[in-house]
């Protein structure tokens, strides 16, 4: 599986990390975006990890900001992008896992490089369960993607 990782300028502290960790699980991290610490909008960044995930160039996405919060919001409004905050393990597999979510997000300022790593890699690793209830709700999910 090939992983878009992008950070804007908040983030990028935890870029290396993150593409260590998606190594880690056996995938193949693809480094996008700016890499010269000068600030970036968040939402630029959102972008150039959907259209990698939606044209199909990766599989999924992981994106880090200085919360998560602003590139949730950016990516989550973008056609085809499910996105999701996760600094926990649990929320990380169970995200891919119940709602088939194609793009993590971190907060480089909430969440330290050994915590972010295990959570890539839990997200990394889930797959999608394809339980009836699961792919019912995601039926939901992606009509509401207009």
């Amino acid at each position: 599986m090939n992983v878009a990782v992008a950070a804007d300028h908040a983030g990028l502290p935890l870029r290396a990390t993150v593409a260590e960790a998606v190594e880690a699980s056996g995938h193949t991290p693809v480094l996008m975006g700016p890499d010269s610490g000068e600030p970036v909008d968040y939402p630029d960044v959102a972008v150039i990890v959907a259209e990698a995930v939606t044209s199909g160039r990766t599989d999924r996405g992981v994106i880090v900001c200085g919360s998560g919060a602003g590139v949730t919001v950016a990516a989550n409004k973008l056609h085809g992008i499910r996105a999701a905050l996760a600094h926990d393990t649990y929320t990380a597999h169970q995200m891919v896992e119940h709602d088939d979510v194609n793009v993590l997000t971190l907060g480089a300022r909430v969440i330290g490089p050994e915590l972010a790593a295990e959570v890539v890699r839990a997200y990394c690793r889930a797959v999608f369960s394809g339980e009836e209830r699961h792919a019912r709700r995601l039926a939901k999910v992606k009509a509401l993607d207009s």
